[in-house]
């Protein structure tokens, strides 16, 4: 197996370095899928890193409240918690920082994570991968635009098939209100994109 680099990889080894436990296992096991989730609620990837660390510490200490069921669905809630904490923690931040300027990335803290999902050209055409590339990152755009609640639903449905059952058991909500937020988020996807590019994103991520 190659060597991980980066975040991911360094996750990876702390996980492994430091849980002999079923805690760890369980962890290790299903690390891409919450290093994905945290990207996507995070925007970036150090950050996301940080989270899936946090959760692990997190999930090591309360091992004991486990009370069965999906235990995939147990760990990505525990992430899940750790982004949402860290997201409350960059919001105080911001507090004392100006609001004027602008970061200068008009495609969303999406867009890195969505290119790695889509398909690539391989045509020449340079007219054609322009194209490409500015649907690329107007769906980016659509999506980092969803509200919170809409888009970690439909990632968790969408790009970790997760049931509809385990993303309310992640979200902690209903299933009812599990299917309502993901048909809302597919509406608002078609709204802004209209129909073939709302069905890429929804089916083809």
């Amino acid at each position: 197996m190659s060597r991980l680099r980066g975040p991911i990889g360094r996750c990876r080894r702390v996980t492994t370095a430091t849980s002999p436990t079923l805690v760890g296992e369980l962890a290790l096991h299903h690390l891409d899928a919450a290093y994905n989730l945290g990207r996507w609620l995070l925007g970036n990837e150090h950050d996301a890193a940080d989270a899936v660390h946090d959760a692990f510490v997190r999930a090591t200490r309360a091992a004991d409240t486990y009370a069965g069921g999906s235990a995939r669905a147990w760990w990505l809630a525990i992430v899940r918690n750790c982004c949402l904490a860290r997201l409350q923690s960059r919001k105080r931040e911001m507090r004392h920082v100006s609001l004027d300027g602008t970061t200068g990335d008009d495609d969303g803290p999406a867009r890195s994570a969505l290119e790695r999902l889509l398909p690539h050209s391989e045509a020449d055409d340079v007219e054609e991968l322009l194209d490409q590339a500015q649907r690329r990152a107007r769906i980016a755009r659509a999506l980092d635009a969803l509200p919170p609640e809409f888009r970690e639903a439909l990632i968790l449905r969408e790009i970790e098939a997760f049931s509809y059952r385990e993303i309310a058991d992640v979200l902690q909500i209903p299933i009812g209100t599990v299917m309502s937020r993901l048909a809302r988020a597919r509406a608002l996807l078609h709204k802004t994109l209209g129909g073939n590019a709302a069905s890429e994103v929804t089916h083809g991520l």
